[in-house]
């Protein structure tokens, strides 16, 4: 079975917006907040629920600009992934906001030369967030965290 999720790709004053999504801090890996869409409520929907529930933030949707695919055959898993482009709309990030599901443990913005230095999925994302335009990635192998 194909997980279909939807993220949000935020990019204000030349910094992108990542989150880290593993409880305890248990990876050094950063993504796009977003996360699984739910049954009978549509794609803007879902991704506005995920990213407040994962940052305290408002946003408007924007345009699709990444339709990543994430796979790991030994584990059964296949995940196809939205990205829009968003804008904040209300909130700002605090230390204090805390994810209901407590998933995501920290969450910030990265210069483009900060991204150089991090672990972050999937691997299109800085060219996506600061060049513009549509792309799509197809199988991408899943990183254990």
């Amino acid at each position: 079975m194909v997980r279909l999720a939807v993220r949000a790709v935020i990019v204000e004053d030349g910094r992108l917006l990542l989150v880290n999504a593993y409880p305890g801090e248990e990876s050094a890996l950063w993504c796009a907040p977003g996360g699984g869409v739910e049954t009978h409520s549509s794609l803007e929907d879902n991704l506005a629920r995920e990213v407040y529930e994962e940052t305290g933030l408002t946003i408007s949707l924007g345009e699709p600009c990444l339709v990543n695919e994430f796979h790991s055959e030994a584990r059964g898993f296949h995940q196809v992934e939205m990205f829009f482009r968003c804008r904040v709309e209300a909130g700002e990030l605090t230390d204090e906001w805390e994810d209901p599901e407590a998933v995501v443990n920290r969450r910030r913005f990265f210069t483009r030369a900060e991204l150089a230095g991090i672990a972050l999925k999937p691997d299109s994302l800085p060219q996506v967030a600061f060049g513009g335009g549509f792309r799509y990635d197809p199988l991408e192998e899943l990183v254990k965290p």
